[in-house]
């Protein structure tokens, strides 16, 4: 099973939040998940970004691949100073 770290869309219509989350690679971008890492509120002032380092740090030595806002958001948050 292909096991990729990326963003799930949450929110209103024209109001997005994500949440950053661990899911099976073909399962659909709303759908289940297998875990949650942390959130990310690109709308407030200042951004929203919360990461939990020891879940993220876990599962990207297991294999989890990021995607690339996911990558970005990971390496904002300071999860890959951690590695």
């Amino acid at each position: 099973m292909a096991v990729k770290i990326r963003l799930k869309r949450m929110g209103n219509k024209k109001r997005p939040s994500y949440r950053v989350v661990v899911a099976d690679s073909r399962s659909p971008r709303d759908g289940r998940n297998i875990d949650e890492i942390g959130y990310f509120d690109p709308l407030s002032d200042p951004v929203k970004l919360e990461i939990n380092h020891e879940k993220a740090i876990k599962w990207l030595k297991d294999g989890a691949q990021p995607t690339d806002r996911a990558k970005l958001l990971l390496k904002k948050s300071g999860v890959y100073d951690e590695l």
